[in-house]
């Protein structure tokens, strides 16, 4: 085979508008979210229907019925000879897509895949334990949005708690993460309003309705950040304000080799230049992104000096500011378009979103390498090195 057919190079992408919990989307379960995006992008890619495999992710899956990405591709029209896996490792699942495509089309397993991740944080189901019988008990209801995607199970509580130890931990104040969670709101606006956010986005339907923008975007101020109170401690840092929203919402896209780009006669977005996965020691999230990103270039032979752009996913602001500080980088080039905490962060519908606004953001800039990086839950981060093709 040639360099060029074991070359991953990230095709294309969209993604839905994000919605608030309980909001504009909140009718919608994963499947019909994935769906809709997947549609749209088969739209424009019709030699993706017999793609070589789809791989999508999804935290929440509880009650969500069997393979949830196979469901996904069966509703959007994907030939069903092409197999589908879901991908769960919390937060970092879209990345991990991302990564397992471009993996196999290195190993020449296949040239072409649809990648990314969904999921609906408003839909997530209560469940209970009743297989051995409820008599003569109360019944108690798990809620799987808190048990299965933001409570870590390696210490047993919530991210939120376990985030603010770090802060403290790490002197990271609370005008700081205010400060990147007014940027990310006014970062994103302007984006919206050039029209630079709507280059990813796909129109939803839902209800007799179409939803063609992010809900979460707000004028804010410092003022009102600043009057907001502490979500998981009477003296702590982080508010609803500073830190990720709950959202609904997809984003899918295709890896695919050089060569099957070309063959389609399309122009890629970006080369899939590394891939990297860290965990521990410990269960926190602060650091994981800029260790992961320190990782991937490392591999590659990439120095940081080279990186123009790097895409921080916003689950807390003090993450941002931790991986920021460790990594010596100003807050300029992070996150230029805003991130989580005004867009939102629907779990499994992150980790592509994240990859698609840096290759886009490249390409607009013209400025050729840039990292895609997040934490996860129980200790963990991913990043993806792309470099611009255009």
């Amino acid at each position: 085979m040639t360099t060029a057919e074991r070359t991953p190079v990230l095709l294309d992408g969209v993604r839905t508008p994000f919605g608030k919990y309980l909001k504009g989307l909140s009718t919608l379960p994963s499947r019909e979210l994935g769906a809709q995006a997947l549609r749209a992008l088969l739209e424009r890619h019709e030699h993706l229907r017999r793609c070589d495999g789809v791989l999508l992710a999804q935290v929440l899956q509880g009650g969500q019925g069997q393979n949830p990405a196979r469901q996904v591709a069966a509703s959007a029209g994907v030939d069903p000879i092409v197999p589908a896996l879901t991908l769960n490792n919390v937060c970092l699942g879209g990345m991990a897509a991302v990564a397992d495509a471009s993996r196999r089309v290195r190993l020449g397993e296949g040239t072409s895949y649809v990648v990314g991740g969904v999921d609906s944080m408003s839909r997530a189901p209560h469940v209970g334990y009743l297989r051995q019988g409820a008599s003569m008990s109360g019944l108690n209801l798990i809620d799987s949005l808190s048990t299965d995607g933001l409570w870590c199970a390696l210490v047993d509580e919530s991210m939120g708690v376990l985030s603010e130890r770090a802060n403290a931990e790490l002197d990271i104040d609370r005008h700081v993460q205010d400060d990147i969670a007014l940027r990310s709101h006014e970062r994103a606006a302007a984006a919206r309003d050039a029209g630079r956010l709507a280059e990813e986005i796909v129109t939803v339907h839902v209800d007799g309705r179409t939803v063609e923008h992010d809900e979460g975007i707000r004028d804010t101020s410092r003022e009102r950040l600043a009057a907001l109170r502490p979500a998981f401690a009477e003296d702590g840092t982080i508010t609803a304000g500073n830190s990720s929203q709950m959202t609904d919402g997809a984003s899918i896209g295709a890896v695919t080799s050089a060569a099957a780009a070309e063959r389609a006669g399309t122009r890629p977005l970006a080369r899939i230049a590394g891939y990297a996965e860290v965990a521990g020691p410990d269960a926190s999230l602060h650091l994981k992104p800029a260790v992961a990103v320190e990782q991937v270039l490392e591999r590659a032979g990439v120095p940081l000096s080279a990186v123009a752009l790097l895409e921080i996913n916003e689950a807390f602001a003090g993450v941002v500011e931790a991986s920021r500080r460790r990594l010596s980088v100003p807050l300029d080039i992070v996150n230029p378009n805003g991130g989580a905490i005004a867009l939102g962060h629907p779990l499994g519908g992150t980790g592509f979103r994240l990859v698609l606004t840096l290759a886009r953001e490249l390409a607009r800039r013209g400025e050729r390498y840039g990292v895609a990086s997040m934490c996860g839950g129980g200790g963990q981060g991913a990043a993806v090195l792309l470099e611009n093709l255009n």
